[in-house]
């Protein structure tokens, strides 16, 4: 069964190299969530107009492996805002077989990201 790209565009779309593979040949978990962190820092810091930095990984589920040649949209989408921090979920799509094209989820995350001033402490988000 095929899932189905989201209908708006994606903050991240990259594709695994051979480099970014585990001995059993999928692509490494801590690179997924490298992609992941920072695709959900693109919306916060649109957000907070600055820095943040990521404080908390409130979920992350594996759903299926990537391979080599699997081309990865991540999708990001702010769910609260509060005085200095912004949650976001993650939705990560690949695109397999050109051929015969598939569509396939494989990964979901929530991710919490606090705003920083210039020297690296929590500041207020405005509007917020």
């Amino acid at each position: 069964m095929s899932d189905v790209l989201p209908d708006r565009q994606p903050e991240l779309r990259v594709m695994p190299m051979p480099s970014d593979l585990n001995p059993a040949g999928d692509v490494f978990g801590g690179w997924v969530m490298a992609m992941v962190d920072i695709a959900g820092s693109l919306p916060a810091r649109r957000r907070s107009r600055g820095r943040v930095a990521t404080v908390a990984v409130n979920s992350f589920v594996f759903k299926q492996p990537i391979a080599v040649g699997d081309v990865v949209s991540l999708y990001a989408e702010i769910v609260s805002v509060g005085r200095t921090s912004i949650t976001v979920d993650v939705e990560v799509f690949a695109e397999r077989h050109p051929e015969r094209p598939l569509v396939v989820k494989v990964t979901e995350a929530r991710l919490t990201y606090v705003a920083l001033d210039a020297q690296g402490n929590k500041r207020p988000i405005e509007g917020s």
